[in-house]
């Protein structure tokens, strides 16, 4: 049995759990199936709006997909709910994944 039909049997059994949903895409990217892993996130971000992981990875996938708008805001959606849980690691994750799309890194000052 393949990790993907494991998961989606997995699935069946509770399918509201958010977990699920996140590993089963990420095994979409690991495969290169970009199209499902698009609608999978795209229903994470629907259907499980706090589930923080989902942010960071999605936003990286509409970046090599070239929908950087759509990647910023994610990141930024992202961004605010850390900020809301008060996660600090995922929060500097995602403002560092944002500063590199709009141009910016580590280097740069902000003054």
């Amino acid at each position: 049995m393949t990790r993907i039909a494991q998961l989606q049997q997995f699935l069946q059994e509770t399918p509201n759990d958010p977990f699920l949903h996140y590993a089963l895409t990420m095994e979409y990217i690991k495969l290169d199936r970009n199209g499902e892993a698009l609608e999978s996130f795209e229903k994470l971000v629907r259907d499980y709006p706090d589930y923080l992981g989902t942010y960071y990875h999605f936003g990286k996938l509409l970046e090599q997909e070239g929908q950087k708008d759509r990647a910023a805001e994610i990141y930024t959606q992202g961004i605010h709910l850390a900020r809301s849980k008060r996660n600090m690691h995922a929060l500097g994750e995602l403002q560092g994944a944002l500063n590199l799309l709009n141009g910016f890194d580590d280097d740069d000052d902000e003054y």
